[in-house]
């Protein structure tokens, strides 16, 4: 295939310069790698800035910038809500209420929590539902990272895929989570000075702000004024935005997957794993700058984007074209590598949750217990490499999703949904059981597994993919939610004295920082505020 994108020396030097970079990263840090909280969680050593940055980035790879920037041009500006909507709020509960249980309680990974609190066999479960997550997430990156070099080099699909699987590999094998962070916080500026080139020359061309209004279709115009009616492109409603997204969805990933939650237990102390994901919330609400913009532009400026092509448009394509038609030689090596940056972030931040769940929760808890911490240590570095090797063979599964985003919110909705109210019901109601959590978790992923197969049969409609995502997300927490209640109302309860610290009504409350503006509710409050200000000028 010959390349959309044609490179020069200036390109590859500095795609390679930071290639190179992520190696030495990984391969400084390896001598500092002596003990399994060091492989796994850094030692629990971190300052909040850095874990904050990273918490983001872990999040910051395909996700944000191929899958959303075709989200936007899928969807229009409604995929705002994504953020304001399907993050803040839940980014800022996860620091003020959930990550004083989690991080006071010394626990390694979230199926350790659930241990916890409910029993060894809701452990087990979620520890499998999430391991296969995981490296289907993974597979994510890196099926956009190999389409980047096949559309940028002319690579074949599964050389880009083996080639991006070796350099996350060789840095996370040898740094651990430190070396996954550390590339982070180096990739979330690496992004911001790649993209933001695209976003100026974009505006310039379609006239700014003005020209969008001029030249789009009104709805793609706003956020919510359009819910709920025919004319609303994501094809949702009111209640599938709040309740799908903004509630499940978002509290599901933010509040309980462990690929997030690991960088804030890497943290120096409470207050700064407290703080790390409400340090991320403030960046995080100006991401759409560089995904939501761009996606828009694509629509006004491409030709592939064009209203005859809408139908056949292949989305993820959106910003690889954008680059082509704006950038430079030496900005257009600048963009690809913090595009590179981004989808190694995702694999690798998949792949250290990957080994540490693996290690911890399912390894030592149920095929050799009671080993040394060297001996865990191995099996971490085992993990690595068999995680990487399944992750490149779940990036073909991606292939056959038009859209990243679709297909990462359906995964999202089959385990994130429903673990989300286990954990609601285990952190605040002391009445919530051993068993009743593991039959809710059980039920609701098997809704997610019949709505979904329902969908695909053409028994429920939906006006979009992603407002299937969103209803299953729904139904799949209510089930947990409602099954967890009935199993739990006549199944033995444990005494109020073994809950304390996994409880909210029973766990002492965290000692409020000196300093009222090093409080974690301080700067929650005021995310929140800023968040629903950008939602209302954007409506």
């Amino acid at each position: 295939m010959d390349p959309v994108i044609t490179l020069n020396a200036v390109d590859y030097a500095i795609i390679g310069g930071y290639i190179l970079v992520m190696i030495l990263v990984g391969y400084s840090l390896k001598k500092y790698m002596k003990t399994g909280e060091d492989f796994f969680l850094s030692g629990r050593s971190l300052p909040g800035w850095i874990t904050g940055l990273a918490f983001l980035s872990a999040n910051l790879g395909a996700l944000e910038v191929i899958g959303m920037v075709a989200n936007s041009a899928k969807y229009g500006i409604a995929t705002i809500h994504f953020y304001w909507v399907g993050a803040i709020p839940a980014m800022v509960f996860l620091g003020i209420f959930m990550m004083p249980f989690y991080y006071g309680s010394r626990v390694r990974t979230v199926p350790e929590y659930l241990k916890l609190r409910y029993n060894e066999a809701t452990r087990g479960l979620n520890a499998i539902s999430f391991a296969i997550m995981t490296v289907l997430m993974s597979g994510i990156s890196l099926y956009a990272m190999a389409l980047l070099f096949k559309l940028m080099l002319g690579w074949s699909l599964t050389g880009s895929i083996l080639f991006g699987a070796v350099v996350v590999l060789l840095y996370v094998f040898w740094g651990g989570l430190s070396s996954s962070i550390y590339n982070e916080v180096i990739q979330f500026f690496l992004i911001w000075l790649g993209l933001l080139p695209i976003v100026f020359l974009g505006l310039k061309e379609v006239g700014g702000f003005a020209g969008f209004v001029a030249k789009l279709k009104e709805p793609l115009l706003h956020s919510a004024k359009y819910l709920g009616t025919s004319a609303n492109p994501l094809g949702v409603d009111w209640f599938g935005v709040v309740m799908g997204l903004g509630f499940v969805l978002s509290f599901g990933y933010w509040t309980t997957d462990f690929l997030v939650v690991q960088r804030a237990l890497a943290s120096k102390n409470i207050n700064a794993a407290r703080m790390t994901p409400i340090i991320a919330a403030f960046p995080k609400m100006l991401v759409p700058i560089i995904v939501v913009i761009p996606g828009l532009v694509a629509l006004l400026v491409l030709p592939e984007f064009s209203q005859a092509a809408l139908p056949t448009a292949d989305y993820n394509s959106a910003l690889i074209l954008l680059m082509k038609h704006y950038l430079p030689n030496g900005l257009l090596g600048l963009a690809i590598t913090a595009l590179l940056a981004s989808f190694m972030s995702g694999m690798a931040g998949n792949v250290t949750a990957f080994n540490t769940i693996w290690t911890y929760d399912i390894y030592g808890s149920y095929i050799k217990k009671g080993k040394s911490d060297s001996h865990y240590l191995r099996v971490g570095k085992y993990a690595t490499v068999f995680g990487v090797a399944i992750s490149v063979g779940t990036a073909y599964i991606v292939q056959s999703f038009p859209n990243i985003m679709d297909y990462m919110q359906l995964v999202f909705s089959f385990f994130n949904a429903p673990l989300f109210a286990t954990f609601l019901l285990g952190m605040f109601w002391a009445g919530a059981t051993g068993w009743g959590g593991f039959f809710g978790l059980l039920v609701g992923i098997l809704t997610a597994a019949v709505h979904y197969l329902l969908y695909r049969l053409g028994v429920l409609h939906y006006a979009s993919d992603m407002a299937a995502n969103f209803y299953q997300a729904w139904w799949a927490w209510l089930a947990d939610f409602v099954v967890t209640i009935g199993v739990s109302l006549f199944t033995a309860k444990r005494k109020p004295e073994e809950l304390a610290g996994l409880v909210f009504g029973l766990t002492p409350k965290t000692k409020a920082a000196a300093r009222w503006l090093a409080r974690p509710a301080v700067w929650g409050i005021l995310a929140i505020v800023i968040a629903i200000v950008l939602n209302i000028i954007f409506w």
